[in-house]
C-alpha cells in the first residue's frame, strides 16, 4: 500500500510539472492552433475546442482565429476610365481556411494584412480605372422621381448633359473583384468572403469644383423661388386692393343711394309739412334758426324791420 501511494504521489507530481510547464493548452470554440517544433508545423491543426497536450519547452503554439476578420484599406487616389479622379475606400471581409499553409507562408497577421493590401489594392485599382464613374456609383439605371420645380439632376460636370447608361453596376463590379481577388488567397490558406466599397469621394481639387457648382446651383433656384415668390405677392396684393376697392366703392354706391333716399323722404316730409300749414312752418323753422344760429362770442345787429323779428313783432297782446 505504501508502494502505490508513493507512485500515485509521483504521478501526481509529475502531472503537476507537466501542468505548470505548458504541457496541456486549451482551444476554444472560436481558434484554431498550429503545433511548431523549432519552427517546423507538427501534426494537423488542432480546430475542435478542447485540452491538448504538448511536449514542454520544445513544441510552441501559434493560436489563429477561426471567425471571420475584418481588412480596412487606405483611401486610394485612383482615376476613373472618363478621367474623374477619386479617392476609393474599400473594406472586405476574411478568415483563415488552412491555418498550416497561412503559419508556413505568412506567419503572422501583421504579414496577411500586407498581402491583403497588396492584392486587393490592385484588383480594385484595376477595376476602378477600366469602368466610368456612373458604373462605381450606381447599380441600376433606376433614377430618382424629380420634384415639382425641378428640370434635371444637377451634374457636377458641364459636359455631361445626356444621362449616362449603368451596364455593370457597383455590384457586378464589387462581385468581379471579389472573384478575382480570391484567386490569389488559396496561396497563403486564407479565403475572401465579402468586398465592398465603403466610400468613394472626389480629389480635393474636384471637390472643390463640385461643391461650387452645387452652391451656384443652389443659388439659382433660390433666386428663381424668390422671384416667384415675389411675383405671387405682387400678384396677390394687387388682387386684395383691386377687391378693396370694388367693396369700398360698392359701400360707398349704397351708402349715397342711401342717403339720397333718406334726404328725398325728408324733403318729402318737409313739403308735406309745409302744404299743410305754411304759416306754422315758417314760425317753427325760424324758431329753429333762432336756437341754431350762432351768437357765442358774436353780435348779430338787425334792424326791427327786419324779417326775422317778424314773428316776434306780430306776437298778439
Amino acid at each position: 500500500m505504501k508502494r502505490i501511494g508513493a507512485f500515485a504521489g509521483v504521478v501526481i507530481v509529475i502531472f503537476l510539472i507537466l501542468l505548470i510547464s505548458g504541457a496541456f493548452y486549451t482551444v476554444r470554440e472560436w481558434e484554431q492552433v498550429v503545433i511548431t517544433q523549432f519552427g517546423r508545423i507538427i501534426g494537423e491543426p488542432k480546430t475542435e475546442a478542447g485540452l491538448y497536450f504538448k511536449i514542454p519547452w520544445i513544441q510552441q503554439i501559434n493560436r489563429f482565429e477561426k471567425r471571420i476578420l475584418r481588412w480596412d484599406g487606405d483611401p486610394k487616389e485612383i482615376p476613373t476610365r472618363d478621367k474623374r479622379f477619386i479617392y476609393v475606400d474599400t473594406t472586405a471581409r476574411w478568415r483563415i481556411v488552412d491555418a498550416r499553409k497561412f503559419r508556413r507562408v505568412l506567419v503572422t497577421y501583421t504579414q496577411a494584412y500586407a498581402k491583403l493590401d497588396d492584392i486587393i489594392d490592385a484588383v480594385v485599382r484595376d477595376y476602378v480605372s477600366a469602368n466610368p464613374l456612373v458604373e462605381l456609383i450606381r447599380t441600376t439605371d433606376w433614377m430618382p422621381t424629380l420634384r415639382e420645380g425641378e428640370e434635371k439632376v444637377v451634374s457636377p460636370f458641364p459636359e455631361a448633359t445626356a444621362r449616362e447608361a449603368v451596364v455593370l453596376g457597383r455590384e457586378k463590379i464589387t462581385r468581379a473583384i471579389l472573384a478575382e481577388a480570391s484567386k490569389a488567397m488559396p496561396a497563403f490558406g486564407m479565403e475572401l468572403v465579402d468586398v465592398r466599397i465603403k466610400r468613394i469621394n472626389y480629389v480635393e481639387r474636384v471637390r472643390k469644383k463640385v461643391y461650387e457648382r452645387m452652391i451656384s446651383e443652389r443659388k439659382r433656384k433660390a433666386a428663381q423661388f424668390r422671384s416667384e415668390g415675389e411675383g405671387k405677392q405682387a400678384e396677390i396684393l394687387g388682387r386684395m386692393e383691386k377687391e378693396l376697392k370694388s367693396i369700398v366703392s360698392g359701400a360707398y354706391r349704397t351708402a349715397e343711394e342711401i342717403r339720397g333716399k333718406a334726404d328725398a323722404e325728408a324733403t318729402k316730409i318737409y313739403g308735406e309739412a309745409y302744404n299743410q300749414d305754411a304759416e306754422f312752418y315758417a314760425f317753427f323753422k325760424t324758431l329753429e334758426t333762432y336756437k341754431e344760429a350762432a351768437y357765442k362770442n358774436a353780435f348779430v345787429i338787425l334792424g326791427t324791420d327786419s324779417d326775422y323779428y317778424r314773428f316776434l313783432k306780430n306776437i298778439p297782446k
